[in-house]
């Protein structure tokens, strides 16, 4: 599957389920850029530069608005063929990546109380050849259901492909 067919799969409705990314996902760089906006007016008080404080909140500014559709970008999905995920703004960033069903090793959800109060969990879709094509996302929105489903639908896969080679 290509990127114009995974992307059309991802905005036409073409998967069976898509998950995204849970607020909590946009606290860190809202944290970081707090941060960052005040060590760059600390630092312009005490060095009276203010056109580097108008530039460096620019280039604030424009990482933040960068980041936040970024994250808005990241979309998990499954379809027919396996689990991927799609990300991307600028068109020399976008794409997808994956695992097929005949490669999926398991998924997992890490439990906790902040994941359970928040409904944000870490999930990791594990590749039965390598660890280097393994999805890990975090703050994944309802996590713990993607993680059902995609167990649910590699069973049905495997039941499906037994005598299969």
């Amino acid at each position: 599957m290509n990127d114009a067919s995974m992307e059309t799969a991802v905005i036409e409705g073409g998967a069976i389920n898509q998950y995204k990314l849970s607020w909590v996902a946009y606290l860190r760089p809202l944290f970081v850029a707090g941060f960052l906006s005040a060590g760059l007016y600390l630092f312009s008080l005490s060095a009276m530069h203010w056109g580097f404080l108008a530039g460096g909140a620019a280039v604030i500014a424009i990482n933040l608005v960068y980041q936040i559709l970024f994250l808005r970008s990241v979309v998990l999905f499954v379809n027919e063929e396996g689990v991927w995920v799609y990300s991307g703004i600028l068109p020399w960033n976008k794409g997808a990546g994956g695992v097929r069903w005949r490669d999926v090793e398991d998924a997992g959800y890490v439990p906790g109380f902040l994941g359970w109060i928040l409904k944000a969990y870490t999930i990791r879709i594990g590749h039965r050849f390598t660890r280097g094509s393994e999805i890990v996302l975090r703050t994944v929105k309802n996590g713990n259901q993607a993680v059902e489903q995609i167990n649910s639908l590699h069973g049905e896969f495997l039941r499906n492909n037994e005598g299969v080679q």
